[in-house]
């Protein structure tokens, strides 16, 4: 019976078929995304950006995956390799200034919070209290910090007058320090504590903090208007899902708890090289002072 009806459903089964063949999911290669190589094997700066990185780009659905850049770079060459239109990197977590978002595609999304612009310094060991009676920029002028020579930070430093040693090593300006050659090494609530654990010759300083306003961003050749755009969405869904503040506060509400920022004395500083505006759809996300007080209270030890 069915046999005899096999030419009547010959239609009906191609149709099927082709049905069929709609429905087969066809995997598609995933971009692969080159990031900077780490500074060293304990530099744990970029952990919570690439953490972001991954959780933004599967909240947009993309396809993509990671490897590091073969070798190890300054700041400035990892920069000159996302512009190249087939640089070694692809993509950097970094504080924006006018110059930056003239040479790359910014993602305008402050990933940091505004956190990284909170810097409190690092100092010799035996100087603990080197910071306890300096109030303003007046007073800091008389010591002598250090950054790297391609860091936005160092022309911040110098358009506030503040003296600053230079070295394109990482590692270097914390031998510097210990060795007496320079004061301190501001660095970022972001990145201070877990450095100071690693280098067990400087200590972390409790008398001051340096603030100027700053946003970091994730940068990309101005070319790759997909990457930024799946980016930009990631970003945007995982702010209101919740999923953006969870990470942040895993990574950094114990910093920002050992900071203990309402015993500290703000001195705040211009930033020259800040971009006309932030967007102002993001402002709210950006830490103020009185954040950062909230948040210590907050966080139980």
């Amino acid at each position: 019976m069915i046999i005899e009806q096999l030419p009547a459903l010959l239609p009906c089964l191609r149709r099927l078929l082709g049905i069929a063949c709609c429905l087969v999911v066809i995997p598609v290669a995933a971009t692969t995304i080159a990031l900077p190589r780490p500074k060293t094997a304990d530099d744990q700066r970029d952990a919570y950006p690439w953490a972001l990185l991954r959780l933004a780009l599967d909240k947009s659905g993309a396809q993509y995956q990671f490897k590091f850049a073969p070798v190890i770079m300054t700041q400035e060459r990892v920069l000159l390799e996302i512009e190249k239109e087939n640089g070694s990197v692809d993509i950097v977590a970094t504080m924006t200034s006018k110059e930056r978002e003239e040479r790359m595609l910014a993602v305008r999304i402050p990933i940091d919070k505004g956190l990284n612009s909170w810097r409190l310094p690092l100092v010799q060991d035996g100087r603990k209290d080197l910071f306890a009676r300096v109030k303003d920029a007046r007073d800091l002028s008389a010591l002598r910090g250090v950054q790297g020579h391609d860091w936005p930070d160092t022309s911040i430093m110098r358009a506030n007058a503040l003296p600053v040693s230079t070295t394109s090593d990482y590692e270097s300006m914390f031998r510097m320090l210990a060795a007496g050659r320079v004061d301190y090494f501001p660095r970022s609530i972001m990145e201070i504590f877990p450095e100071a654990a690693v280098h067990r010759a400087v200590v972390v300083d409790r008398h001051i903090a340096l603030h100027y306003p700053a946003a970091t961003y994730f940068f990309v050749n101005r070319n790759k208007t997909q990457l930024a755009d799946a980016l930009r969405r990631g970003l945007e869904a995982a702010i209101t899902d919740g999923s953006f503040d969870n990470l942040f506060n895993r990574h950094f509400a114990q910093a920002i708890r050992l900071a203990r920022m309402d015993e500290r004395q703000v001195i705040e500083l211009r930033n020259p090289l800040l971009p006309d505006g932030l967007p102002a759809e993001h402002q709210h996300m950006l830490i103020k002072f009185n954040d950062v007080r909230r948040v210590k209270a907050d966080v139980k030890q």
